[in-house]
């Protein structure tokens, strides 16, 4: 058995006890029980535990005397009790009785310096002895033989000091894309969130871990990380989602300080989905799918850096969150998987999304009731939908949405461009929005507002309620249409839209042939600067016997 032993041996009166006193100032490394971290740790803090005995022993040396009868040369016996058993590091004191152990004046021949010298080293190797002996102090608690640590117990162990990242693999992740680890995220999620320091949740690179339904908690000690280096991937498997739990997938709730990054991929394996949607096969009835990233009820959160393809339906929702940043996401899927929306956004306000290129089946990014003060920029759209503010007011529900700004955006082969969407019946407000420099290429739809959205089966009967519609400005928007309808205001009949601007438009026809046109229905109008195509020429609207096709 190894023998860890201090510079310094001990002298005897009794020569028969000499080996005996060798071994007391020595501590046999079984005895101490060294954590998993310990080597490392010892291999940073031997050469100043090293200077410290080796200072000690010279200062002793130099003059030094002890009570209790020691050897006449003065040789240090720090460690030693008067029967010369081992009173030191091995049984965890530094002296039993009287002045042992204490740096008094006569112990070193008067010489003040010296006494204070080594008592302030010693003071100093006391929070790195504790240091190197406290288990789980530089990282989570690890696995063994595949098997991971309580996420209780790691919760309350895991004191991360100089490094808090808790990595899937070491609470029992396979990383195989077979497997399933969706428990070992929730493991390690819990330790993280328990933390008293900001904490790194890391998912490896290079490896596939696979996760069924997972809701991830707040609210944690201090702010999280979830490190995203490998890819995580949907189980393929239908019939691990419940009818009561099918719309959700990977969900954070209530967490303050949450950042997803990392560079790597969330794969929704939604090819397993799409078939059995009903806008796929009519005969299906209609169901939900899960929404790959759900963040319900978060503040200061920011997601960046991220590929999300391929989800159920939703790929990213923001919902009933405050103060969010989408920054630099890639997010795709098929134009023909259905609901497949890029990022949805409601309930939430003071929110953020810039450089993200998005490419799916249905809205870019949808802004739904709830959303205040959303600044959108420098976002490429297409295929997909385009960028839509609604539905709003569904079975005749209220919707209330304001400060908008969706900024420099180039849309390619979208359905829509910019668009405002509500059903007829709905009550509440949809105002201050801007749609500003906006490029669009072979786009359907370049500039709507539409009031009289039904996407039923059968048609929406008419109804006297409608969301209002106001102060919303389309500025500094060009490129080419594949339909001759460039700007429709179809705005309703009860409760017409106004104080809309016009400014600076020039939409023409995808290759140049014919001229584009607009539409205007129950809208009050104005423009400014140059608009193509010229507003409401094709029809002129009155209602109530008051022209509405320009204020």
């Amino acid at each position: 058995m190894p023998w860890a032993c201090s510079l310094v041996t001990t002298p005897s009166s009794n020569p028969t006890r000499k080996q005996s006193n060798k071994q007391s100032n020595c501590v046999r490394w079984h005895k101490l029980a060294l954590p998993p971290m310990a080597s490392p740790r010892l291999v940073l803090v031997a050469p100043l535990l090293a200077l410290l005995v080796v200072s000690a022993g010279a200062l002793e040396s130099a003059g030094g005397t002890t009570t209790n009868g020691t050897s006449a040369d003065g040789a240090s016996s720090l460690a030693s009790s008067a029967d010369g058993a081992d009173a030191g590091i091995g049984d965890g004191s530094l002296g039993s009785s009287g002045t042992q152990g204490m740096f008094t004046l006569d112990r070193y021949g008067g010489d003040a310096l010296a006494a204070l010298t080594l008592a302030s080293r010693l003071v100093f190797a006391a929070p790195l002895l504790a240091w190197l002996f406290t288990p789980g102090a530089l990282e989570a608690p690890g696995t063994t033989n595949g098997t991971s640590v309580d996420g209780a117990a790691a919760g309350t162990r895991a004191r991360p000091l100089g490094s808090s990242v808790f990595a899937l693999d070491r609470y029992g992740a396979r990383g195989d894309g077979r497997h399933d680890d969706t428990q070992a995220l929730a493991r390690a999620w819990k330790a993280a969130c328990a933390s008293p320091r900001p904490a790194v949740v890391l998912v490896p690179g290079g490896r596939r871990y696979l996760l069924k339904l997972v809701t991830l908690h707040g609210p944690c000690r201090s702010g999280v990380t979830l490190a995203v280096k490998g890819t995580l991937v949907a189980s393929p498997n239908r019939a691990d989602w419940s009818d009561r739990d099918r719309r959700l997938w990977i969900v954070f709730r209530s967490v303050g300080k949450l950042t997803i990054n990392g560079g790597g991929t969330i794969d929704g394996n939604g090819n397993k989905w799409w078939p059995h949607s009903c806008k796929i096969n009519k005969a299906l009835p209609c169901k939900e799918a899960p929404t790959a990233l759900s963040f319900h009820f978060c503040t200061n959160l920011r997601v960046e850096d991220l590929k999300i393809v391929n989800s159920q339906q939703i790929h990213v929702s923001v919902e009933d969150c405050t103060n969010v940043q989408l920054a630099r996401l890639s997010i795709t899927a098929p134009d023909t998987s259905p609901n497949t929306d890029g990022i949805h956004i409601t309930r939430s306000k003071d929110v953020k999304v810039t450089d993200c290129k998005i490419k799916t089946g249905d809205d870019c990014i949808s802004i739904e009731h709830g959303t205040h003060n959303l600044h959108v920029s420098k976002v490429v759209c297409g295929p997909g939908h385009g960028i839509s503010i609604g539905s709003l007011g569904d079975d005749n529900s209220r919707a209330e949405v304001s400060g908008i700004t969706i900024d420099t955006v180039q849309l390619y082969g979208t359905t829509n461009g910019a668009r405002i969407k509500t059903y007829q019946g709905g009550s509440g407000y949809a105002k201050d929005i801007t749609f500003q420099n906006m490029v669009m290429y072979s786009v359907k739809n370049p500039i709507i507002i539409d009031q009289n959205y039904c996407d039923k089966n059968n048609p929406c009967k008419e109804q006297r309620s409608a969301v209002e519609v106001s102060n919303v400005v389309f500025k500094n928007i060009r490129g080419t249409t594949i339909t001759e309808d460039a700007i429709k205001l179809k705005c309703s009949k009860h409760v017409p839209c106004h104080g809309i601007t016009l400014q600076n438009i020039d939409l023409k026809m995808q290759g140049g042939k014919g001229a584009t046109e607009s539409t205007c229905q129950n809208a009050k109008w104005r423009r400014s600067g140059t608009v193509i195509p010229q507003p409401c020429t094709a029809k002129n609207y009155e209602y109530e016997g008051l022209e509405l096709s320009s204020i």
